[in-house]
């Protein structure tokens, strides 16, 4: 296969539009769009092939609102790091889109998967989580050419989670997804808006 402009144009307009989205409007998201990621996904490069990434689609309004107090709990221990205005301005943000998106997912990372032989991960383990955010890197950008948002939720206590889902002891939790159609999408980063950080470039050095 053979790449042209038009394809690169089309790369860089999706690149270009990925949010961590926070605002969701509640439209339910259709079943074949939904498989249509979930076969996206697994197009996701991984170390030896292990493919460790574990998913769960949580619909439980209980487990949900769980999720969500969680969240509240491990936000208000968080914010307590800032001082006076960097304060202010964080308690301003959303950080969330539990409270709305139609669909969340629960990803996980199988922490010795059979799959892989172990190819590729015995000095550096690190890869098996390195693949899980491939992952969701990849379905990140898929959801986006769906006219869909995606919101990972990095604020929650972790081993929580794993108790509240039930999970193997094997799965360590990587991220909560938040995946729905967006309230509103402009070329510019939520934290831009809100004058959190600008973008720092990428530095390439030369050693």
């Amino acid at each position: 296969m053979q790449f042209d402009q038009t394809h690169r144009d089309a790369l860089t307009e999706v690149l270009r539009w990925r949010r961590d989205v926070r605002h969701f409007r509640p439209d339910p998201i259709s079943e074949a769009v939904v498989a249509r990621l979930r076969a996206v996904m697994d197009m996701a490069p991984s170390v030896g092939n292990a493919r460790p990434w574990r998913v769960l689609r949580v619909e439980s309004p209980e487990i949900r609102a769980a999720v969500l107090a969680n969240f509240e709990a491990a936000r208000a221990e968080a914010g307590a790091v800032y001082a006076d205005d960097q304060a202010a301005a964080y308690a301003k943000l959303k950080l969330q889109g539990i409270d709305q998106a139609p669909l969340q997912l629960a990803v996980f990372t199988h922490r010795d998967p059979q799959a892989g032989h172990g190819l590729g991960r015995a000095t550096m383990p690190v890869t098996l989580q390195q693949s899980t955010a491939m992952a969701i890197h990849t379905l990140w950008l898929a959801a986006r050419a769906e006219n869909l948002g995606l919101g990972m939720v990095s604020v929650l206590d972790p081993r929580a989670i794993e108790r509240l889902l039930g999970t193997p002891p094997e799965w360590e939790f990587t991220a909560w997804l938040c995946i729905g159609t967006p309230e509103f999408t402009d070329d510019t980063p939520l934290l831009h808006r809100a004058g959190w950080q600008a973008n720092l470039a990428t530095e390439w050095e030369t050693r």
